[in-house]
């Protein structure tokens, strides 16, 4: 299996249950790792058959930072949605950190990993 990854993403969104969070956007970091069979792109040099890591950044930049979710479970979910059936994608893993969320912890979040079914 064929990785095309997305490292250390940054989006400013409104993600949260407090009051405070829901009247400022906050920055979540995804790492995204997409199975995709790049033999084709490999051997004809040719983009159209591979995944666009651009389009598919800038897919998912446009959805969080428009998005207002309270829980991050349901980000991380609908994130996998979108690469899953958008992007012809037969399984994702996605990390979904949100720093600072927790006192005294440098990292907190979530890992999910999806696959067409």
């Amino acid at each position: 299996m064929d990785i095309i990854f997305l490292g250390g993403l940054q989006i400013e969104t409104i993600i949260g249950i407090y009051d405070w969070e829901r009247e400022t956007k906050q920055t979540v970091i995804l790492d995204i790792e997409m199975a995709f069979d790049i033999q084709k792109a490999a051997e004809t040099d040719d983009i159209q058959y591979t995944l666009d890591y651009k389009t598919v950044s800038k897919r998912i930049i446009s959805y969080v930072e428009e998005s207002s979710f309270f829980l991050v479970e349901k980000l991380i979910s609908e994130i996998a949605d979108i690469i899953l059936n958008e992007f012809n994608v037969p399984w994702v893993k996605i990390t979904l950190n949100k720093k600072g969320a927790i006192r005294g912890a440098s990292d907190v979040g979530i890992i999910i990993e999806r696959g067409v079914k």
